[in-house]
C-alpha cells in the first residue's frame, strides 16, 4: 500500500499534469490514507477515482500506463 501511495504522490507532484487529473489522484490518495477504514474499502474508493481517470481525455498518454499499473495493484488487495 505504501508503494502505491508513493506513486500517487509522484503523480501529484508532476507539474505537467492537469489540475482536474491531480484532483482525482488526490482523492484516490486520500482514500488510501484513511487508516480508520478497512483496506478493501480504501482500495475500492481509490479504484473508483482511478478508473474514471483511465477514460479521461485530459490524462497525458505517458501517465495512462502508470494509472493502469496502480489500478491492477489495487485490484489484488
Amino acid at each position: 500500500m505504501e508503494e502505491l501511495i508513493e506513486e500517487l504522490c509522484l503523480i501529484i507532484s508532476d507539474n505537467s499534469i492537469p489540475k482536474n487529473v491531480k484532483a482525482k489522484v488526490n482523492s484516490a490518495l486520500s482514500a488510501l490514507k484513511e487508516e480508520d477504514v478497512e483496506t478493501c474499502l480504501r482500495a475500492n474508493k481509490a479504484l473508483q477515482e482511478l478508473d474514471d481517470l483511465s477514460e479521461d481525455p485530459n490524462v497525458p498518454s505517458y501517465l495512462r500506463p502508470q494509472i493502469w499499473n496502480i489500478v491492477s495493484q489495487l485490484e489484488t488487495l
